[in-house]
C-alpha cells in the first residue's frame, strides 16, 4: 500500500473541546513535540479568527521542525467578496504556512440552509478558493466538511463539490464525518464510490459521536485512502474526534503500515501524557495503547497465565508504544499476582510456600474492610514485609491521642468567630526508646503528622523531605451515615519519588493515621541512616 500521511489537529480540532484552552506557548510546545514524533501535518489554527491563532504562526518560525509541515485552517471564500478580497484568504496566504487547509460545504442542505445560498455558487466557491491558494504556491487540502450526510442526501451534488475542489487544484480530498454518525460499512460504500468518480487523492477526518471515529478512519485506509487527519487522545468537539493514539498503532501494528519509526512509536505513550498534562486534563487510564490501564491486569487467572506466557492476556507488548504491564492487587487477585507482584518489589516468595496464600488471603479479610491496594503499592509492599517473621519495622506505635477543641475569640453568639485547635499525642518504640510527643496542627491529620515527625526526626532526620501532597477521602457505605466506613488515600514524595498508602475504618482519624504510618514507614525503608535512597 503507499504511504499513510498522518494529519494532527489538537492545536485546532481539539481545542474546541469543552475545557480546553491552549495558550501560544502550549501550542508552540505541543508542535514540537508532535514533529519529534513524527506526525506529517500539524494544523496550527485558524490565522485570523482570534488572535491567538494569529500569533501562534506569527512565533511558529521559532520551531525547529525537522518533519512536519506546519498547516494553516480556513474556509471558503465569503460569498460578497471575491476571492483576492477575502480576509479569511488573506491570512492563511500571510501565515507563513506552507500547506492549508480549507472547509468547504459539500452537503446541499448545509448550502442552502447553513451558507444560505444557492448549490452553484458554492461550487465556485470552493473550486476559486482552492484555485487562488495553489497559485501562491500552497500545499492545499479541502476538507470536504459533512461528506457522509451529504452523499446520503444528494450523492450527486457532493461529487460535484469533490470535483470542484479537484478541479481547482486540491492536493487532497478529506472526507468529513462531521457529525460522528456515519457507520463503517456506510463509510467503505461510500468512498468507494467516490473513487470511481473522483481521481484525486482522499483523506478522511472521522468524529466521535458514535465512538467509531477510529473505526471509519481505519475502514477509509482499507479502502485507499492516503491521508488521515485525528487528535492525540481524541480531544475534540462533543466526542471528540479519531484518536491518533489509537490511529497510530493501529496502522502500523496491526496493519503493517509504516507510519512512524520504531524508536518514534515508542513515543506515543509520553506525547500522549504530555499533551494531557500541557492542556490540564488528566490523562484517561482505559485509552487503548496508551492509557495506563490499557496492560494492567488484575484477575488472578490473568496474571497466572501472564507468568507462563506474557502476551496471553494483551494484544501487544506494551514496550512498543512506551507503556507497561502492570499488575495490580486486589480482593479479585490469586496467589500468582501476589508472587508476581513481590516480584517487581524485589521481595522473592517460594511458588508453593504458604506465605503468598496467607498474604492473599490478608488482602482479601482487608479490602472487605475497606482498604484497597490497587493504588497503593507502598502499602503493599509493607504488608507483604510485615509477614516475613524476621521483619523489623523502624518504630513501632505505641498509642496516640487527637484531641479536637473549640476557641473562641469572640462572645458565644458570634459562632463565626469560633476557632479550632487539634492536638495530638503519640508514643512510639524506637531501638527500645519511648518517644512521647505532642503537637498541634490545621486539623487532627496535620496534628498526627506533626506528631509523628517530632518523636521520629532525632532518630531519622531524612523524614524533613517527606511531604504529603495529596489526601483523600472516600466513604464506603453512606447508608451508615457519620459511622460510615471510610477509605483514606495518602500520597507523599521527597522531591524524588512519589508513593502511595492507603487506611480504612469507620473512624476517619483512624484511617487517616494508619495511611499515614505506612507512608512513614516505607520511606524509611527507602533511605541510609544518612537519608540517602537505597532504593
Amino acid at each position: 500500500m503507499n504511504k499513510v500521511y498522518l494529519y494532527d489537529t489538537t492545536l485546532r480540532d481539539g481545542s474546541q473541546q469543552e475545557g480546553i484552552s491552549f495558550t501560544v506557548t502550549d501550542k508552540l510546545k505541543i508542535a514540537q513535540k508532535l514533529d519529534d514524533l513524527g506526525i506529517d501535518y500539524i494544523e496550527g489554527g485558524w490565522p485570523g479568527s482570534n488572535p491567538k491563532d494569529t500569533e501562534f504562526f506569527q512565533k511558529a518560525h521559532q520551531l525547529k521542525l525537522k518533519h512536519a509541515v506546519l498547516v494553516a485552517f480556513g474556509s471558503t471564500r465569503r460569498i460578497d467578496v471575491t476571492v483576492e478580497q477575502d480576509s479569511g484568504l488573506k491570512a492563511l496566504i500571510n501565515s507563513g504556512a506552507r500547506a492549508v487547509n480549507i472547509v468547504g460545504k459539500t452537503s446541499d442542505r448545509q448550502v442552502t440552509q447553513v451558507l444560505e445560498t444557492t448549490l452553484s455558487q458554492n461550487l465556485a466557491l470552493i473550486k476559486e478558493s482552492v484555485a487562488f491558494l495553489k497559485s501562491k504556491g500552497l500545499t492545499v487540502f479541502f476538507d470536504a466538511e459533512h461528506l457522509f450526510d451529504g452523499f446520503k442526501s444528494n450523492p450527486n451534488y457532493t461529487i460535484e463539490t469533490l470535483a470542484a475542489a479537484s478541479e481547482g487544484g486540491a492536493d487532497c480530498l478529506v472526507l468529513c464525518d462531521t457529525n460522528g454518525g456515519t457507520l463503517p460499512s456506510e463509510a467503505a460504500d461510500i468512498i468507494a464510490k467516490i473513487q470511481k468518480k473522483v481521481k484525486c487523492p482522499l483523506g478522511i477526518h472521522a468524529h466521535n459521536d458514535c465512538d467509531l471515529a477510529v473505526a471509519v478512519s481505519l475502514t477509509a485506509v482499507e479502502q485507499g485512502v492516503s491521508h488521515v487527519e485525528g487528535t492525540f487522545n481524541g480531544y475534540g468537539e462533543r466526542c471528540g474526534n479519531a484518536n491518533l493514539c489509537s490511529i497510530i498503532p493501529n496502522l502500523q501494528l496491526k496493519m503493517g503500515i509504516k507510519v512512524l519509526a520504531s524508536k518514534q512509536l515508542a513515543q506515543l505513550t509520553e506525547v500522549s501524557r504530555f499533551i494531557s498534562e500541557v492542556a490540564n486534563h488528566p490523562p484517561v487510564p482505559q485509552l487503548p495503547y496508551v492509557g495506563s490501564s490499557a496492560f494492567v491486569h488484575k484477575a488472578g487467572l490473568h496474571v497466572s497465565a501472564l507468568s507462563k506466557w506474557t502476551d496471553s492476556y494483551q494484544h501487544i507488548n506494551p514496550k512498543l508504544v512506551g507503556n507497561n504491564l502492570r499488575v495490580i492487587i486486589s480482593e479479585l487477585s490469586g496467589k500468582s499476582n501476589i508472587i508476581y507482584k513481590a516480584k517487581e518489589l524485589g521481595i522473592p516468595l517460594p511458588p508453593r510456600g504458604k506465605q503468598a496464600m496467607y498474604i492473599l488471603d490478608h488482602i482479601k479479610q482487608l479490602e472487605n474492610a475497606g482498604f484497597q491496594y490497587e493504588n497503593a503499592d507502598a502499602s503493599f509492599e509493607l504488608l507483604i514485609l510485615r509477614s516475613q517473621e524476621d521483619y523489623k519495622p523502624p518504630f513501632e506505635l505505641i498509642d496516640y491521642m487527637v484531641v479536637v477543641e473549640r476557641h473562641r475569640r469572640l462572645p458565644a453568639s458570634y459562632e463565626i468567630g469560633s476557632e479550632l485547635l487539634a492536638e495530638a499525642t503519640i508514643k512510639v518504640k524506637i531501638d527500645n526508646r519511648i518517644m512521647h510527643t505532642a503537637s498541634e496542627g490545621n486539623g487532627p491529620v496535620n496534628a498526627l503528622d506533626y506528631a509523628l515527625r517530632k518523636a521520629l526526626l532525632e532518630f531519622y532526620p531524612s523524614l524533613k523531605k517527606v511531604d504529603l501532597i495529596d489526601y483523600k477521602v472516600r466513604i464506603l457505605e453512606g447508608s451508615s451515615g457519620t459511622g460510615s466506613l471510610v477509605r483514606v488515600f495518602i500520597e507523599s514524595s521527597d522531591d524524588k519519588v512519589q508513593w502511595r498508602t492507603v487506611g480504612s475504618s469507620t473512624n476517619i482519624i483512624e484511617a487517616s493515621w494508619l495511611a499515614l504510618y505506612d507512608s512513614m514507614e516505607y520511606f524509611l525503608l527507602k533511605v541510609d541512616k544518612k537519608g540517602r535512597r537505597t532504593v
